[in-house]
């Protein structure tokens, strides 16, 4: 979507009015533009009972060469609301009527609540429709928006909408490499877009460890999970900024990068299997994050590990009762192969540390336990500082995108150090706690530093990163949940 923002001049194909409750009369500036015939039937529909601006109401007004949609936000819309509002309006309207918006913020409106409106609309502006043959009487050019307001807003405006749609190229692009199927967004591929997105980049390295190369590196758990596969595992490195503040501390995210999930030969039920293409979401984020970092101008230098296998079954995968080595030397005894997400995980976390991060976040498509938990309304967040975690929650509050602190206790990890032939077994000893068990496990792969581990969150996505019906931002599939949070994690 083409975004810009104006003052009030000229109208599009469509004139969005977003309104409050109680509103009988066009404002001042609404209408500016139409004729007298066009203002007349505007102020009739406002003057009806039809349209009381109710929250979530819209109200479509024919008028000649233009189609004015009137949008109840309620009395005092919260942030979540005015984004969502924005959201919602963009996916009522059809391609029909034209593609050129004009949205109009008038009496009442502050810039902040315009910025988020905009945003809502910027985000919804996806679908993954790649695959569909298209009508040739189908509306195929894209979305403009033209966001008029006074001119005391026109600064801020502008600047907040630039950053929208700097960061949602970077949602967007999260939200297409989880929705693409497993036969095209295998573990090379997604190393080759990231190659190929960071060519011509002065500022981005992108560095790909292949088969080969992860069994010089030792990075058993990835290779375990991925050696049932004919597409072999890879693991791949973001940096941004790479010769910027070399000497200092700074982030690293980790992201599971399951391609397809079958269980291995601990084989799902069929039902719903297909859904296990999303289980990359974690490294589809990280992708997408730097996307977002890159396109908004950031200047610091952050770090990326993608740890991406498909899990297979086959006769070269892995078992049940297995005993693998990792990256960090130490060993895991798998319990369940389905468990996969965890094992190349501990990999990408040891190798982290190998950084010097000021703090490590992971983000994991990583258990159906967290989803019984949190539903589809909030992903689940462990940690092992106080701090981050309360700035994570912060982030994600800010952009609607839950993260829930939930209880990493003693007795989580000593179920998974609980096994009497390894270091770490992959399964705790029941089915209560799986999803804070699972964070136990990770846990054991954070290196100290200075005498206490390393700063380190972990996002557990299963439920957020698809399938979230409640929201208004994703028509359908993959969420890019958590690039927002994250970058405003980073940048702020």
């Amino acid at each position: 979507m083409d975004a810009n923002v104006s003052e009030f001049s000229h109208i599009g194909d469509i004139l969005v009015l977003p309104l409050f409750e109680g509103t009988e009369k066009a404002p001042n500036n609404a209408l500016n533009g139409l004729s007298r015939t066009q203002r007349s039937l505007v102020n009739e529909a406002l003057a009806s009972e039809s349209f009381t601006g109710k929250n979530g109401k819209h109200l479509s007004v024919w008028t000649p060469e233009c189609r004015v949609v009137l949008v109840g936000m309620g009395e005092c819309p919260s942030d979540k609301e005015c984004r969502d509002g924005g959201a919602k309006t963009l996916a009522a309207l059809s391609k029909d009527y034209g593609t050129n918006i004009t949205v109009r913020f008038t009496t009442g409106w502050t810039t902040s609540m315009m910025a988020l409106f905009a945003e809502g609309m910027i985000l919804r502006d996806y679908d993954f429709d790649k695959y569909l043959q298209k009508n040739d009487d189908e509306n195929q050019e894209n979305w403009s928006l033209d966001c008029q307001a006074s001119r005391r807003h026109q600064e801020i405006l502008k600047s907040e909408v630039s950053k929208s749609v700097a960061i949602t190229k970077g949602v967007h692009m999260a939200r297409e490499l989880g929705n693409e199927p497993a036969n095209i967004m295998y573990p090379e591929e997604f190393a080759r877009r990231a190659t190929e997105w960071a060519k011509d980049k002065s500022n981005v390295e992108i560095e790909v460890w292949d088969y080969a190369r992860l069994q010089k590196e030792g990075m058993h758990g990835v290779i375990a999970v991925g050696k049932g596969s004919e597409r072999k595992p890879c693991m791949v490195f973001f940096r941004l900024n790479p010769t910027t503040d070399k000497n200092k501390q700074v982030p690293c995210i980790v992201g599971k990068g399951i391609t397809f999930d079958t269980g291995g030969i601990s084989i799902k039920p069929s039902a719903g299997m297909w859904d296990m293409k999303f289980d990359m979401h974690g490294s589809a984020t990280v992708f997408g994050l730097f996307v977002a970092l890159y396109e908004s101008g950031y200047k610091g230098r952050v770090n990326g590990i993608t740890c991406m296998a498909e899990n297979m079954p086959s006769a070269g995968a892995y078992r049940p009762g297995d005993i693998i080595d990792t990256y960090s030397g130490k060993t895991i005894e798998v319990l369940n192969t389905d468990a996969e997400g965890r094992n190349v995980l501990a990999d990408g976390l040891w190798k982290s540390a190998e950084l010097d991060p000021s703090y490590i976040v992971d983000l994991a498509t990583l258990t159906g336990a967290c989803v019984v938990a949190l539903g589809h309304e909030a992903s689940g967040l462990w940690s092992n500082n106080d701090d981050l975690s309360a700035r994570i929650h912060a982030a994600g509050n800010a952009e609607d995108e839950i993260a829930w602190p939930m209880p990493l206790l003693p007795a989580f990890e000593k179920e998974m150090t609980g096994s009497k032939v390894a270091d770490v077994q992959n399964l705790g000893k029941g089915r209560w706690g799986g999803a804070c068990t699972a964070a136990g496990f990770l846990k054991q792969f954070v290196q100290e530093r200075d005498g206490e581990q390393i700063p380190w969150a972990h996002l557990d996505i299963a439920g957020t990163a698809w399938g979230a019906s409640t929201n208004a931002m994703v028509a359908n599939g993959a969420t890019g949940i958590h690039v927002r949070t994250l970058h405003r994690l980073i940048t702020e």
